[in-house]
């Protein structure tokens, strides 16, 4: 079983990133979607919704919302949590859905999981199939060049009543997240991973060039400045299919 079947389905993983910025993550998604001038009633995809809060914001903004993720458990939580309004459903990324949209969004480093290059490939192929003509694709990815130099290799966080020590490491192109969780009240010590591929700025122009995609816009952090491959901490693709 891969790691993300085991970890995503998990209660601990939604305690560990309880605390992320929500406000942010809203007025990210509202900057990219002025910048795509996309029509209120727009049908897109969130892939990787996880539960669904972006899938939420996209919602509110006016968009026909479907939210794709392979956890079950998190698609769950979504359907019971969630507006009624969206459509969750659970999906492997890697095989087309069989509609088409007019955005798709993978956001916060939901790519790159995949041990093999042609898996993370095929993700992007199937994005390209879901797109209409003049759709518009966002691959929201970490910089991994400036996430590798200003790695943090040691970490405890302690969360309700939880505690989580992270160790992180690069190993053969892969940046790991081991992460023990010592649960006393439930007698639990057991211990999980992360794992993403430390794809560079070149790689992914690369791979969208090979997914059928025109690279329109990079972003180097959630205000949507440029991307800079020594300073800005994140690497985000602004895309459309080739015509």
């Amino acid at each position: 079983m891969e790691w993300f079947e085991n970890w995503f389905e998990t209660n601990y993983y939604h305690t560990l990133y309880k605390n992320r910025d929500e406000s942010e993550a809203k007025k990210f998604i509202e900057r990219v979607v002025k910048r795509l001038d996309l029509n209120s009633g727009a049908k897109v995809l969130d892939l990787a919704c996880g539960r669904g809060r972006h899938s939420q914001t996209l919602a509110q903004l006016g968009f026909d919302v479907t939210g794709a993720d392979l956890s079950k458990n998190s698609i769950e939580h979504a359907k019971n949590h969630i507006s009624e309004e969206i459509k969750f459903i659970v999906h492997d990324m890697r095989e087309p859905i069989k509609k088409t949209f007019d955005a798709v969004f993978n956001l916060f480093t939901s790519f790159g999981y995949f041990d093999h290059v042609s898996d993370n490939l095929k993700v992007l192929k199937s994005v390209r199939s879901e797109l209409n003509p003049h759709g518009s694709f966002i691959l929201d990815f970490l910089n991994s060049q400036h996430a590798i130099e200003n790695m943090v290799s040691t970490e405890m966080k302690e969360i309700d009543g939880c505690e989580f020590h992270i160790n992180r490491y690069v190993e053969d192109g892969i940046i790991v997240k081991k992460i023990r969780i010592i649960d006393k009240l439930n007698s639990v010590d057991t211990q999980y991973f992360e794992k993403v591929n430390a794809f560079t700025f070149d790689d992914l122009s690369k791979m969208m060039d090979m997914a059928g995609f025109e690279v329109v816009d990079v972003w180097g952090n959630y205000q949507l400045d440029n991307f800079d491959k020594a300073t800005s901490e994140r690497c985000i693709f602004y895309c459309e299919p080739k015509l």
